[in-house]
């Protein structure tokens, strides 16, 4: 095991090994709990492929096709293009003709087995960070989707969005990159906060919900003189209570 705590049910192997040009760091993971979703995904997968070969075996049995041996092998091979399914699915196809050929087909169940050690929960991570602990290396790769979901934000057009551009010389394309990308970092640090006092949330939610503390104002008339104003803040929820807190919002917000 790797930590615990960090990642329950993750066993690793380290090696070493030569690929790309190079000698690599070599970090083989296991997560039962990946395996588990491999191994409910690929039953999904098996199952529809089963049900479109019976169909097909069916169709065939009752000479209703006239497509040729060569067309039907076809087919099959496309109903097992699937991942690993062709592994684990042995078929026969007899008959030289459409209104007599037959196909059976089985799920080899030793070859499923074989799949399931062979690849289910497993990663391989090349590395060049040799002084790092093989946790912090996990870490950093399960923590691409991050980077992934920041490109995301990047394309979306009311968060720190890069488009529409509206500009066409480099110069000033490279400042709005520029400062869309520190926008970004910006939100991140940000959300980082909100995390430390257990608000958990993205960019797109964290902007949202600090746009919706809002300041309002109040006209009172009286009998006379002039029409005073009261400046207060709209109510917010408990979550914006604590991103008011955090970001010390009461610096900036109205008085009595």
């Amino acid at each position: 095991m790797v930590d615990e705590e960090r990642f329950p049910g993750v066993s690793v192997i380290e090696t070493r090994a030569d690929a790309f040009g190079r000698n690599w760091r070599v970090i083989l993971t296991h997560s039962d709990n990946f395996h588990i979703k491999q191994t409910r995904g690929f039953a999904q997968t098996l199952s529809k492929a089963t049900r479109q070969l019976s169909e097909l075996a069916a169709r065939l049995s009752r000479g209703k096709t006239r497509k040729t041996p060569n067309a039907v092998e076809a087919e099959i091979a496309s109903i097992l293009k699937p991942r690993w399914v062709e592994r684990v699915v042995t078929w026969t196809l007899t008959g030289d003709d459409p209104k007599n050929f037959a196909l059976s087909f089985r799920v080899d169940a030793r070859a499923r087995r074989k799949l399931e050690d062979e690849i289910f929960g497993k990663r391989v991570l090349f590395t060049d960070r040799e002084d790092w602990p093989v946790a912090n290396v996990i870490a950093a790769y399960r923590s691409q989707f991050k980077i992934e979901a920041d490109f995301r934000q990047m394309k979306n057009r009311s968060v720190v969005a890069c488009s529409p551009m509206f500009h066409w010389t480099d110069q000033k394309i490279r400042v709005r990159a520029f400062y869309c990308v520190l926008a970004l970092a910006v939100a991140r640090l940000m959300a980082r906060e909100a995390a430390r006092v257990n608000c958990p949330m993205n960019v797109r939610r964290l902007v949202s919900s600090l746009h919706d503390i809002q300041e309002t104002v109040l006209i009172y008339k009286g009998d006379r003189g002039r029409p005073r104003a009261r400046h207060m803040l709209t109510e917010i929820d408990s979550t914006q209570e604590k991103l008011y807190t955090v970001f010390g919002l009461d610096a900036y917000a109205p008085k009595r």
